[in-house]
């Protein structure tokens, strides 16, 4: 079955990157497997204002239109002081808000509990690539972006949560080691 896939490309480097082969290997495959994209590449967008507690523009609005439209949200960022890209954090913060994406449900006070917005049901795929090797980064601090985003939102939105991570991404990486992560994500992409 054919899905609608919204990525958001949150790495400054737009042509020739490693996230750039991740973003232009999975379409490559996805499309092969008869899906549709519909890409944002955060960085050629008009820049996107900080919350200031405003209603959202209409270039928030029109993302979550988009949005809506799709089965699946997949996410892509290099790792940078243990959080995703300034930039796509700042896209998550302004486009996966209340009371699109979720709500709070009061029962007495400020206690309550999440309810599951617009997205509801359908998959999330965040990538996040790293610098080191496995074992040098494999501590509980490798795994604050991906729980963070995952329990801190996605969770909220009630989204089904998968992540690919890939180690060893430095200028010098083997040629090797960039092919296994491709065929990870042309497995991705045919998975779906």
């Amino acid at each position: 079955m054919s899905k609608k896939i919204f990525i958001v490309y949150g790495h400054h480097n737009t042509k020739k990157s490693f996230n750039a082969s991740i973003r232009d290997t999975f379409i490559d495959e996805a499309k092969k497997n008869g899906h549709e994209i519909d890409l944002i590449n955060l960085h050629d967008e008009k820049p996107i204002s900080f919350y200031d507690g405003s209603e959202p523009d209409e270039q928030i609005l029109d993302y979550r239109k988009r949005l809506e439209k799709s089965d699946v949200l997949f996410m892509i960022s290099p790792c940078y002081n243990l959080r995703a890209t300034a930039i796509l954090e700042n896209w998550i913060d302004k486009t996966l808000a209340p009371k699109f994406f979720f709500s709070f449900k009061r029962i007495v006070g400020n206690w309550g509990y999440p309810i599951a917005g617009a997205m509801k049901g359908r998959q999330a795929i965040m990538s996040m690539s790293y610098g080191g090797n496995w074992f040098s980064i494999q501590t509980w601090f490798q795994n604050i972006p991906f729980r963070r985003i995952k329990a801190g939102v996605l969770k909220l939105g009630g989204m089904r949560t998968q992540y690919i991570r890939f180690y060893e991404v430095l200028p010098g990486m083997s040629q090797k080691i960039f092919d296994k992560h491709m065929d990870r994500v042309r497995k991705l992409a045919r998975q779906l």
